[in-house]
C-alpha cells in the first residue's frame, strides 16, 4: 500500500469512528467568555480539517518530526501546526515520541509521530 493511500484510509476510518462529524466540530475554537463575534468566526472555521490531513500525511510519509519540521514540509505556519497537534493527539492520530528534536531556531522541541491504524485494530 502506498503511504498516501494508507493515510487516506486512516483519515476516512477515523472520520467514521467519530460518527461522521467533521473533526473541527469536536474542538471549541472560542472561549466561553469571548465576544459573540469570536464565536461567529469560530463557527466558520473550515481550514482545520485540511491542516489535520496535511499534518497526518506529513508524519506518515516522512516519519517523526517536530513542529517546525512539519511546518516546513507542509507549508503551514508553525503556529498552525502547534494548534493542531494536540487536537490530533486527542483524536489518536498522532502522539509524542518522548524525544526532542531541534527546531529551526536550534532549540529543543517535542517530536511527534503518526499513530498507525493497525495499532488500534490489534
Amino acid at each position: 500500500m502506498v503511504a498516501g493511500q494508507d493515510g487516506q484510509i486512516a483519515m476516512t476510518w477515523r472520520k467514521r469512528q467519530i460518527q461522521g462529524l467533521e473533526m473541527t466540530s469536536l474542538f471549541n475554537r472560542a472561549r466561553s467568555l469571548d465576544p459573540v463575534t469570536s464565536h461567529a468566526a469560530a463557527a466558520q472555521v473550515t481550514f482545520a480539517d485540511q491542516h489535520f490531513e496535511q499534518i497526518v500525511d506529513c508524519l506518515q510519509r516522512f516519519g517523526v518530526r517536530g513542529k517546525d519540521g512539519i511546518a516546513e514540509l507542509t507549508g503551514l505556519d508553525g503556529n498552525q501546526v502547534a494548534r493542531r497537534l494536540p487536537e490530533l493527539a486527542r483524536l489518536g492520530m498522532v502522539e509524542l515520541t518522548g524525544k526532542t528534536t531541534k527546531s529551526k531556531s536550534g532549540r529543543a522541541e517535542r517530536e511527534w509521530r503518526f499513530v498507525p491504524i493497525q495499532r488500534e485494530l490489534i
